[in-house]
């Protein structure tokens, strides 16, 4: 049987709205995917910054803005499935996370799934967290459900979104967890420049590292916790923020010196669970785009590990691939998130479904 899915995600990197018409098949061996039509509607600055600033909001207003933006998602969605001309089995939409407070059994992924059905016409499944929390895991990372059903050839996959995270299998289970930051503080720096983003990584490559900064940013608590290990917006404000936002260094430098941490932390990670003399590392999300923070980590794991970059469209849009996985899984009731990953009690089949009104 073959499933027709539109699948949506916004990252936390606030980069835009990641749309991806996919095509599911299971064969003999084992799942097959195409990725047909695909596209990112970047954020206006209104939009931006109301989801960077609803961390803030009071729980009334939180809820207003929910239903606004999973309005927002289903008209975008029936402009997408319009405009190509496609047949859709369902949407499954990731949301917008808000709120990641595993420790206090908390997510909030907003993007309300019965306004975007209302608004898309469309069946959806969404909210692909909460249940993971009730069964005392961290509700994160999820994409390693894909990892180990679609891109089992490499032996490490790394996702560098808002957030670095990390997949591979060991003694036959499927670890991964959050290594920690990628576009987040990159970009975050980039805004105090008036840009979205630091294209190609030029603006880091013309900077110089800060000794004192990349210390205090390796010795940050985060990365001494064992894993699984999810983290987000509210710990990079708390935590990292006060780190940058001193003004006595130049942003070509501070973003030079994030780009070493990150790749000073992903390399330590592979080193420690590497066990092959040559892996594979297969890059996604949109860290994968930044040619300096590339170079960068190859020269940081060196010859052992071969970095394999995919086309653009896999780089741009795997996180939503997978969570259209995760529906397909969702709606065959089979296992889609891993209790290996997140530390829940057990595996289970997660997603909340909705149907226009």
């Amino acid at each position: 049987m073959e499933y027709k899915v539109l699948g949506l995600m916004s990252g936390t990197s606030l980069d835009g709205l990641d749309l991806a018409y996919c095509h599911f098949q299971k064969t003999a061996g084992g799942w097959q995917y195409e990725l047909l039509h695909c596209n990112q509607l970047d954020y206006s600055v209104e939009m931006q910054k109301k989801l960077q600033d609803a961390i803030e909001l009071s729980a009334p207003e939180l809820l207003q803005l929910d239903h606004e933006y999973g309005i927002w998602l289903g008209r975008k969605a029936k402009d997408f499935i319009k405009a190509h001309n496609l047949q859709v089995d369902f949407i499954a939409s990731h949301g917008h996370t808000v709120h990641h407070l595993p420790e206090k059994g908390v997510t909030f992924q907003m993007g309300s799934g019965q306004h975007l059905a209302e608004a898309s016409g469309e069946r959806v499944i969404c909210d692909f967290r909460s249940s993971d929390l009730v069964l005392g895991g961290q509700g994160a990372p999820l994409v390693p459900i894909g990892d180990l059903h679609l891109f089992s050839d490499y032996n490490f996959c790394l996702n560098l979104g808002g957030i670095a995270n990390i997949s591979f299998q060991r003694d036959g289970k499927r670890i991964a967890y959050d290594i920690g930051l990628a576009n987040m503080p990159l970009n975050y720096l980039s805004r105090k420049m008036g840009l979205t983003y630091d294209k190609d990584g030029e603006m880091a490559r013309s900077g110089s590292c800060i000794e004192g900064v990349l210390n205090g940013l390796n010795n940050l608590e985060y990365y001494r916790l064992p894993f699984p290990k999810s983290t987000g917006y509210e710990w990079f404000a708390r935590e990292v923020v006060p780190l940058l936002d001193n003004e006595k260094h130049s942003i070509p430098d501070l973003l030079n010196t994030c780009v070493v941490h990150i790749c000073e932390q992903i390399a330590g990670q592979l080193r420690q669970h590497q066990e092959k003399n040559k892996a594979s590392l297969l890059v996604t999300g949109g860290g994968a785009f930044n040619t300096y923070l590339m170079d960068c980590l190859k020269e940081k794991l060196g010859s052992r590990v071969k970095l394999e970059i995919p086309d653009p469209g896999l780089i741009a849009f795997k996180e939503a691939l997978v969570f259209a996985f995760m529906g397909v899984l969702r709606i065959r009731e089979e296992t889609n998130v891993l209790s290996s990953v997140t530390g829940a009690s057990r595996d289970h089949s997660s997603g909340q479904l909705f149907y226009p009104l």
